[in-house]
């Protein structure tokens, strides 16, 4: 066999051995990937049976007398996926009538993601319009990791940490039956770049009338936190209907010149 003969032998061989490499390597690689991908095991259970999937509490917005304006919350009737898990599609938005937007409109909504196992915000949205003031502002939650990936920048997150929709409904997964007046529940809430402590009051409890019908109500009081969540440049009160749904019936904000009346006018079981 003259030399050239043995050259192109030599050629063939490779090519036949760097294909059988090849081939090995992609069946290893195959056989490597799981054939379905693992949900990630919940990094915590809270028992809820206060809210679900299509939810609707619609409310109307009073300043004294007048009528402002209108808000609802809605749960979306369908689940999504994200951050590895299934969350609760919530909604939040508030309008000023028609008729006032000459003076001053609004048109807020917020959203939020809540893992249906941890009751935590994996992901958080808002848009504000209030007359010239504007403002787009989102959240991406990894608990694991403590970490909030923000449209503002990347921050350092305390451990199922809120936002100002979810720390809502995680109160209303939580037994409040056994509370009494100055027992307080603590949380934490992620706004303005940085983590805070959101403590929440319980005030008593109390029947609260409103369009939706007349409810016993107990009445919290999230505790001001200069530069947190609920700032001091007004009070805040909540009242929960005192059974298994805690649904929020009334919401007072007292403001310089008077007080914000939010309540409810109907809702929808689940």
């Amino acid at each position: 066999m003259c030399m050239r003969q043995l050259s192109q032998l030599h050629h063939s061989f490779l090519r036949y051995y760097a294909l059988c490499c090849c081939v090995i390597y992609a069946w290893v690689s195959i056989a490597a990937v799981p054939l379905s991908d693992e949900p990630r095991k919940p990094l915590r259970r809270i028992p809820n049976a206060a809210f679900g999937c299509g939810e609707e509490l619609s409310y109307t917005v009073r300043y004294g007398f007048i009528t402002a304006g209108t808000g609802s919350f809605f749960i979306r009737p369908q689940a999504v996926e994200r951050g590895g898990g299934v969350c609760y599609d919530v909604n939040f938005e508030v309008r000023s009538l028609k008729s006032l937007e000459w003076i001053y409109r609004v048109h807020d909504t917020y959203r939020t993601l809540i893992d249906t196992n941890g009751i935590y915000p994996v992901f958080f949205e808002q848009h504000n319009r209030e007359g010239s003031y504007k403002r787009d502002y989102w959240a991406e939650f990894d608990h694991a990791k403590r970490i909030a990936k923000t449209s503002e920048g990347e921050f350092s997150i305390e451990p199922f940490t809120h936002d100002v929709v979810s720390a809502l409904f995680y109160i209303r997964t939580q037994d409040l039956s056994g509370l009494k007046k100055g027992d307080v529940i603590a949380l934490k809430n992620f706004t303005d770049r940085q983590s805070y402590a959101l403590n929440v009051r319980v005030l008593g409890r109390e029947t609260v009338k409103v369009e939706a019908g007349t409810f016993r109500c107990i009445a919290i009081e999230p505790l001001v936190v200069e530069g947190g969540l609920f700032k001091s440049d007004g009070r805040i009160v909540v009242w929960f209907t005192d059974d298994a749904r805690k649904i929020p019936v009334k919401v007072a904000t007292k403001v310089v010149i008077g007080t914000i009346d939010v309540e409810l006018t109907a809702f929808t079981r689940r």
